[in-house]
């Protein structure tokens, strides 16, 4: 996800062993305070009007900052590549799980909360909408988003779903190669086909950054070729293609007064930091802080667009905006700190031991199931042909003098 939490990282050929690139927990960390600083400083709710009196300087620069959401796309296309290789289905499967739900669960329900007890900005609909969007699949039956950021996430799973394939079969150089491609042209067809299952998994103005990210990370892993920098020039390309759509789709009316430049030397920025972490520029870093601080990046994504709203409504008649906008963001990080440390730590540890002894008790009993009928299968040939032998044998018997 976006929020996929970065492993350690084996590169064969290039002498590095084993290390943790903290550079992308930082790099989360910015990603998610520029989405942050898109909603805090250039959209209305919470201010009752345009919050461009804040600063005009910086709400000029923050209306590009749901680039964030492209950057996460990157950063989770190479880290979900980096912490599949060598692993299982399962594995794969248990990892994500415990990683997405518990910092989401509390999301749900404490948004649900807040936007139930005030109701000023946004109201939590209903029950249904709260419980359906419990799954995280409330987009696939039609139920709204109870927070508007959850959007991004289901676009990862996905990404999740597709990326499985290469895992069940074996996460090699060549397939995830493969994948990409055909991913790509996935991609560029669904635009004419007309196929609404096509362009619901080709997920064409997001899938570029996935893919790049899987090239990038396979340049780090082994070495950067001609054909791993074609596919990052190809996808760079194709999400330039689409971020006039994406400003439309962030800025609305206003994108027809906004320049677009800004956002096209955005994607440039995201696609030039990722391809100097790819070439092992940041290796040397090694600041220990930057793993709390990318630690906080899910649960600050999740808990910060409806609450924050709801409380910069709340006392933006109280407390002076710059001031009221610092103490949010700080109460946001303070937030999801506690989140990470009480909810994602334990909650996460009781999933994966949960799922990891499921999944141990699915392979015990299919082995025996796959043993019981494999012995069945040896008996039963003797079984059956010994009475058709034996009904023959009666039928042929001459009678008895």
């Amino acid at each position: 996800m976006p929020f996929a939490v970065p492993g350690t990282l084996a590169a064969p050929g290039k002498g590095h062993g084993k290390s943790r690139l903290y550079v992308l927990d930082g790099l989360r960390l910015v990603a998610a305070l520029m989405v942050l600083a898109y909603h805090y400083i250039t959209l209305r709710d919470g201010w009752g009007n345009d919050p461009h009196a804040i600063s005009p300087t910086l709400y000029h620069l923050s209306q590009f900052g749901w680039l964030g959401v492209e950057v996460f796309f990157l950063i989770s296309g190479f880290v979900i590549c980096m912490s599949t290789w060598g692993r299982s289905l399962g594995d794969f499967v248990k990892s994500r799980v415990s990683r997405l739900y518990p910092a989401y669960w509390v999301g749900v329900l404490l948004t649900a909360a807040v936007l139930t007890i005030w109701p000023h900005v946004r109201s939590a609909d209903n029950l249904e909408t709260v419980l359906t969007n419990l799954t995280m699949l409330q987009q696939g039956v039609g139920v709204s988003d109870l927070d508007d950021v959850y959007w991004s996430l289901f676009i990862e799973l996905k990404f999740y779903l597709l990326f499985a394939l290469v895992v069940y079969r074996g996460v090699t150089y060549r397939r995830c190669v493969l994948f990409c491609g055909l991913w790509t042209v996935a991609g560029v067809v669904a635009l004419k086909a007309n196929s609404n299952f096509l362009s619901v998994w080709a997920i064409a103005p997001y899938s570029p950054y996935f893919i790049a990210g899987i090239a990038f990370y396979l340049m780090h892993r082994f070495k950067p070729t001609l054909l791993l920098w074609a596919i990052v020039a190809v996808e760079f390309l194709l999400a330039q293609h689409y971020v006039r759509g994406r400003l439309i789709m962030n800025v609305g009316a206003k994108a027809s007064m906004a320049h677009g430049w800004p956002a096209r030397v955005g994607v440039i920025l995201a696609f030039a930091v990722m391809a100097a972490i790819a070439l092992g520029v940041f290796d040397k870093v090694q600041w220990r802080w930057l793993v709390t601080a990318g630690s906080l990046t899910y649960p600050l994504y999740l808990l910060h667009m409806y609450i924050g709203f709801t409380l910069i409504d709340v006392l933006r008649k109280h407390v002076p905006a710059p001031v009221l906008l610092l103490a949010i963001v700080a109460f946001m990080l303070l937030l999801s700190y506690a989140v990470h440390r009480l909810v994602e730590r334990p909650l996460g540890k009781w999933l994966r031991d949960g799922i990891q002894k499921g999944l141990q008790e699915m392979r015990r009993n299919s082995k025996s199931q796959a043993a019981s009928e494999s012995d069945t299968g040896r008996r039963d040939p003797e079984g059956p042909s010994n009475v058709v032998v034996d009904k023959c044998r009666v039928g042929t018997q001459r009678p008895s003098q």
